[in-house]
């Protein structure tokens, strides 16, 4: 007789209640290994075991449900080697230094402060900083790494850089130097990016022969530029840098592509408002600073990780976040420059650093990556 929906439920609710309890004792038993190892010397990872044991249990059951169970069976190994880790490793050094940080920072984030920017004023940057600090002391640098660097050296407490916009993707160069210098995260924000052609008073849309913008703001207006026949499209530092060279020229055939911020602090006409292919269009800035400072409410984590050169090693990695109920929001790579065919993988992570997940995390990254860096915890401002 066949069964009803309810039936087959019940059935499957039995059947539930066996796997748990399997599981559940899998996992003391798994506590008794990680102290036999403990007390023997032992790794936590046995990869020729799990090899073993993964081809052993994919011949165990029907062809079609062999990939399944290679699925179900890693999650299981991760699940085990976490709570292995949890009782075998010892307290790592930079769970001492979050810990610290989250004691010693302030409760309340600083209102006013000296602030590295890249650009001029009227840069985007200077928007999102003000949308962080109250009353910012901003200090404009020529580019990206001048930011770094003065943070590095403790020329300005904090520094604002853009990471990433919503239409035209990450921006690598950032990426590619935070491979390189030392600092942590300590806020982030998103501000509403809008394009405008600005020009000379008089000027009209006609006369245009070439045309200064940021790199991302040229790709995020791709449709407006293509539409403008014989006008040459130029790469500058930065969108308010472009506004500003349009207003000191003598030229009356070239203009910028900026905000419209910047049409009245430099003297010039916006002939086209908007150009950009999405309005949809934000760009992510980071606020990074030399000293790691943890502010109350930090419920999102950054970290960059070097993981084996193999294969299965970043599956390894973000089934441990799903191990641990972690939610990944942002996955970047970017190739070594001191290394061959290697990469560095940046992670935003969404977890509170009061909660337990976070702790199990910190305490096991040394055991899912070769190395890794902590770059902070912190909330974004929306």
């Amino acid at each position: 007789m066949e069964l009803n929906l309810d039936e087959l439920r019940v059935k499957i609710d039995e059947i539930d209640k066996t796997i748990t309890e399997a599981v559940t004792e899998r996992l003391m038993i798994a506590g008794d290994i990680a102290r036999y190892k403990k007390e023997n010397g032992r790794p936590i990872l046995d990869s020729k075991r799990e090899r073993e044991k993964l081809s052993a249990i994919s011949d165990s059951v029907p062809a079609e449900f062999s990939a399944s169970m290679r699925v179900l069976y890693s999650l299981m190994f991760e699940l085990s080697r976490s709570y292995q880790s949890s009782l075998i490793n010892p307290t790592p050094k930079i769970f001492d230094e979050i810990s610290n940080a989250i004691e010693n920072t302030p409760r309340l984030f600083p209102e006013r402060c000296t602030v590295a920017c890249q650009g001029v004023e009227g840069a985007n940057s200077t928007a999102a900083c003000e949308k962080m600090f109250r009353s910012p002391s901003i200090m404009y640098m020529k580019d990206f790494e001048s930011v770094f660097n003065a943070v590095e050296n403790g020329f300005c407490r904090y520094g604002v850089i853009p990471l990433e916009n919503s239409t035209a993707g990450s921006v690598n160069k950032v990426y590619d130097l935070m491979i390189s210098k030392r600092f942590t995260i300590v806020r982030s924000t998103r501000i509403k990016i809008d394009h405008n052609l600005l020009v000379k008073p008089g000027v009209e849309l006609s006369d245009i022969r070439e045309i200064f913008s940021h790199e991302q703001a040229i790709n995020q207006s791709a449709k407006f530029l293509s539409s403008l026949k014989g006008v040459k499209v130029i790469p500058c530092a930065n969108t308010a840098v472009a506004a500003e060279m349009v207003a000191k020229s003598d030229r009356r055939d070239i203009a910028a592509l900026a905000s419209y911020t910047c049409a009245e602090l430099y003297g010039l006409d916006c002939i086209v408002r908007s150009v950009q292919d999405n309005d949809n269009n934000h760009t992510r800035f980071i606020c990074i600073s030399r000293e790691l400072e943890i502010y109350p409410g930090a419920d999102r984590t950054s970290l960059m990780m070097v993981l084996p050169h193999k294969p299965g090693s970043l599956y390894k990695a973000l089934a441990r976040l799903y191990a641990l109920g972690i939610n990944l929001r942002k996955l970047e790579s970017r190739p070594m420059p001191d290394r061959d065919f290697e990469f560095m993988f940046y992670f935003d992570l969404e977890t509170s650093i009061y909660s337990s997940e976070f702790v199990r995390l910190i305490c096991e990254l040394d055991t899912i990556c070769e190395e890794f860096r902590y770059l902070g915890s912190y909330s974004e401002i929306m």
